[in-house]
């Protein structure tokens, strides 16, 4: 695979290719602006290369469905999005008549987030921001890396991808959420910066 940005000549990937076989874990390690984030946008298909191809289970990612091939990610991205509405939703992504709260409190222990939410009024009833309910809760950096690992622990997808998932922890956090990624990604293939 070779990636440039549309207007540009400069190649960030440059002829890459990798192999990962069900259930491996990858680490990819690099100085800043060495494309590993590229390389990761380029393996969920929010990009398409500029040459060559990716494939899964041998068939070109361009002939699947965008929403079916994005179903088979779980990603955690170094920016993270919270949305004004209840904690459980925000880690379901769903509606509440479709957010297994059970599931739900699974991703929060496992993410390192229980403590927090339990401590709160409304536990994961809480909205976060203060836009739509004024007791709402802001997050810090480090509790919105964990919000997003909890998002991609409900998804349950047989890729996890973690793109720098701890840089915004303190260095025990850090420690403590290394020390549990197997556990956590179990058997699924996981690809993690």
């Amino acid at each position: 695979v070779c990636f440039s940005y549309p207007g540009t000549e400069k190649m960030i990937l440059n002829h890459v290719n990798i192999t990962i076989n069900p259930g491996e874990k990858l680490s990819i390690v690099g100085l800043n602006g060495a494309g590993k984030t590229t390389f990761i946008k380029l393996l969920c298909r929010l990009y398409d290369p500029t040459e060559g191809y990716i494939t899964l289970n041998g068939v070109d990612i361009r002939n699947y469905s965008r929403e079916d091939y994005y179903r088979l990610f779980s990603p955690v991205f170094q920016n993270i999005e919270v949305f004004a509405f209840p904690i459980a939703e925000n880690v379901s992504m769903k509606i509440p008549e479709m957010t297994d709260e059970t599931e739900v409190a699974s991703a929060i222990r496992e993410a390192g987030l229980e403590d927090k939410i339990y401590s709160l009024p409304d536990d994961m009833k809480t909205y976060l921001l203060k836009i739509v309910d004024e007791n709402g809760v802001d997050f810090s950096g480090g509790e919105k890396q964990k919000l997003a690992l909890a998002r991609a622990l409900y998804k349950n997808a047989p890729i996890v991808v973690l793109d720098e998932p701890t840089s915004a922890l303190d260095a025990i956090a850090e420690q403590n959420l290394y020390e549990s990624f197997d556990r956590m990604i179990g058997d699924k293939s996981a690809v993690y910066i």
